[in-house]
């Protein structure tokens, strides 16, 4: 069996191109579907195995999806080199149409599909790492929840494209095969099986253009019933303002958890912070105190915010906030904040060191410290540091402006 294709037949390459690609999808979706099932799953009702189960699932069915990306684009670059056997059914317009209309459907959704899914993978953090050895970030691809929930959007309506694509395409194989009794299918199977073209053959421009209508009415439709911008419905009221003789007018805060071996980085959109500070005198002791309030659902922990939100972990509808009320104080050492942490029912005593520096009525403040999500009964079920630390890195960084 030769290796190039000619006018009428099918090489060796562009045959095992097919059935790989054949079998990457027909491995990949069932895996993938099976996967949220699961995802759902754990945030319902989370335990270790589960987890492990589901992250172990969502890392192949990446893996496999990025793999089908190159040899999509491999696919791509042979066909291009090589001379496309025609249609046994170019004189019959209709069919022979819509027979190309699915080509590129299925050639452009190769593409599409896992590079939308690796987009997402990449934007967000957290979850299911792809098994390879070149990271995990993708080049000019920022750390977004925006970009990566567009993204996930998109790869979820393009994969409905390529299965429907697919379900044509094996159909229109049988029915040459069963109906018409001609070798399209013959020829793509392993062996020296020509068949001979018509001499009439459609033209590429129209059924490109078809297959454009075919995926900007599904992102057209995606967009009609809502799936674009769509969020999980959670309305999160927004904390009260607190009167303080230093009001925060700009900060962030952070925290970093270690999961299956990278590390997940979230912030907290909605908090207060009620701040007294008399920064006259170098006496130790202390100079003032702080009550930091943090509403738990402004949260954004990358693609297990859901997961973090639910009864095992922050368990938020029944605790929505978390409360930090310290003393500030002046040691030797530097400044710390000397108190109490208090999240879901567990207040856990804590120091935080901090750095601060005051410019007339300016201050800036940057600090941190590690707990033990334990010591607070989150993620009770998930006993294996590898599968999720048990240390949770808490950074803050203020700038906050004395009261008149």
């Amino acid at each position: 069996m030769p290796t190039s294709n000619s006018a009428s037949t099918y090489g060796s390459v562009t045959k095992t191109f097919h059935w790989l690609t054949a079998l990457l999808i027909l491995t990949n979706i069932p895996i993938g579907l099976i996967a949220s099932d699961l995802a759902h799953e754990v945030q319902i009702a989370p335990n270790e195995a589960l987890v492990n189960r589901t992250t172990f699932l969502f890392s192949l069915h990446k893996t496999i999806g990025v793999a089908m990306f190159f040899v999509a684009l491999a696919r791509i670059a042979w066909a291009i080199s090589q001379p496309k056997p025609g249609l046994l059914n170019g004189d019959k317009w209709a069919e022979a149409w819509a027979a190309e209309t699915v080509h590129w459907l299925l050639y452009g959704s190769l593409v599409m599909v896992p590079l939308s899914g690796w987009v997402h993978h990449a934007a967000t953090s957290g979850f299911a790492p792809i098994w390879w050895p070149f990271g995990q970030n993708l080049p000019l691809v920022p750390k977004s929840e925006g970009l990566a929930a567009l993204a996930g959007t998109l790869h979820y309506i393009l994969q409905w494209v390529l299965i429907g694509a697919i379900g044509a395409h094996v159909a229109g194989a049988l029915k040459h095969h069963l109906l018409d009794g001609d070798a399209t299918l013959r020829r793509m199977l392993p062996g020296h099986t020509p068949g001979q073209p018509t001499a009439r053959q459609p033209g590429h421009m129209l059924p490109f253009v078809t297959a454009l209508a075919v995926w900007l009415a599904a992102l057209g439709g995606a967009g009609m019933i809502g799936l674009f911008g769509a969020g999980d419905g959670a309305q999160t009221t927004g904390l009260a303002q607190v009167e303080s003789d230093w009001t925060v007018s700009d900060g962030s805060l952070q925290i970093t958890v270690e999961q299956m071996g990278s590390s997940v980085q979230g912030s907290f959109a909605d908090w207060t912070a009620d701040i007294t500070y008399d920064e006259t005198g170098d006496a130790a002791g202390k100079h003032g105190s702080v009550t930091v309030t943090i509403a738990i659902e402004s949260l954004s922990l990358g693609s297990v915010t859901k997961q973090a939100m639910g009864p095992d972990y922050f368990n938020v509808s029944s605790f929505p906030t978390a409360q930090f009320s310290a003393d500030l104080m002046k040691t030797d050492q530097g400044h710390v904040a000397r108190g109490t942490l208090t999240i879901r029912d567990q207040s856990v005593p804590i120091e935080m060191p901090f750095d601060l520096a005051i410019d007339g009525d300016t201050a800036t403040v940057s600090g941190g410290l590690s707990v033990d999500r334990r010591e607070f009964n989150v993620g009770t079920g998930m006993t294996d540091p590898n599968s999720l630390g048990f240390a949770v890195d808490i950074k803050v960084d203020l700038t906050a402006s004395r009261a008149p």
